[in-house]
């Protein structure tokens, strides 16, 4: 009990900090930014305030990494297989080939750049797959810095933004169908709300499929997260002194690596399916996930020491910027390769 009692003043800040940033986001006039990321900054604005607090400091550790995973499970109930396979069958191919060019090119331009191989692949991964639900999927199980969470969340809204703005221009430019800028959107915006803005700005049959393409690349958070949860432990061992090896190979177990919160996003997803979840409490879940997953921003904004962040110095805005460019280019032209556009 006592311990349930320390953790509550960090999470009710968070939670605070949450209904601030959700307010701030509702007051634009234009969604240019969503709450995550307003969460994220206030949490960093407070950051020098409530270090010095440690009544909160457990509570807002909770909230970052538990608070967290419970978001991404909720998440799964919003997501209906059958309806995102049958879009996923058109938008399959040209995924595959964005996520080689996020996590392939990623890999050498991080090492390019000399970033720390977690930051590199948290910014891949917020490019390729969607953003900061991605990025809040795969930080716990690979025990990523708060500061390299925040900095590729930062990188990731950055260029979304471009997007937002880029993107119709663009389209129009090239003189693209709905269905297929739809598809080049979902395929290559990162977040899910730019992916609406920057779907929408084109034409509301245009934002419709680019939400379900987006929706679809969603679910390859679930093959990501397990993928790094073995190359964390392969990287761990390859650093860890020789005793420390053997230590680790002795007490390895497939059970304390694998990241569970996924198999129960799975498990949410799959009673969604089946139709077992009223539309109605499907919709409250995923609102109930969104925001906490903006608490959970907020406690690793409040956790992450800007100064520190700065000290990373402008090669992940780079790493960001070349991937995204990338990104966008390889989606479009795989579309003029298999005759959509």
């Amino acid at each position: 009990m006592r311990k349930i009692v320390e953790l509550i003043p960090g999470f009710l800040l968070s939670i605070a900090i949450a209904f601030v940033a959700r307010f701030i986001e509702g007051m634009l006039p234009i969604h240019l930014i969503g709450a995550s990321v307003i969460a994220l900054f206030i949490g960093m604005a407070l950051h020098f305030v409530t270090k010095k607090q440690a009544v909160l400091k457990s509570g807002i550790q909770f909230t970052s990494k538990k608070v967290l995973k419970f978001a991404i499970i909720l998440l799964g109930a919003s997501l209906n297989a059958m309806i995102i396979l049958k879009v996923g069958q058109m938008s399959l191919t040209v995924m595959v080939f964005t996520l080689l060019t996020c996590f392939g090119g990623g890999y050498f331009i991080g090492k390019a750049l000399g970033l720390n191989w977690k930051l590199s692949n948290l910014i891949s991964a917020g490019t390729g797959i969607c953003g900061g639900s991605a990025i809040a999927a795969i930080s716990p199980v690979i025990e990523a810095e708060d500061s390299d969470i925040a900095y590729a969340m930062s990188a990731t809204f950055l260029f979304d933004m471009a997007m937002i703005v880029l993107f119709p221009i663009m389209g129009q430019a090239l003189g693209l169908s709905d269905m297929a800028y739809g598809l080049w959107a979902g395929t290559a915006v990162n977040d899910t709300s730019s992916v609406v803005a920057a779907g929408y700005a084109f034409s509301e049959a245009a934002g419709d499929f680019a939400t379900m393409v987006k929706l679809t690349r969603t679910l390859s958070i679930i093959p990501t997260v397990i993928a790094f949860a073995f190359i964390n432990i392969h990287v761990k061992k390859k650093e860890a002194t020789q005793e420390e090896a053997s230590h680790m190979k002795a007490h390895f177990s497939i059970k304390k690596i694998f990241p569970w919160f996924i198999v129960f996003f799975l498990i949410m997803a799959g009673i969604n399916t089946m139709g077992l979840i009223p539309p109605t409490v499907s919709s409250m879940m995923k609102e109930c996930s969104k925001f906490l997953m903006v608490a959970a921003l907020a406690a690793i904004g409040l956790n992450t020491n800007f100064f520190e962040m700065k000290k990373s110095g402008i090669q992940p805005m780079i790493h960001g910027f070349i991937i995204s460019a990338l990104v966008v280019i390889v989606a479009i032209a795989v579309e003029y390769f298999m005759g959509i556009v």
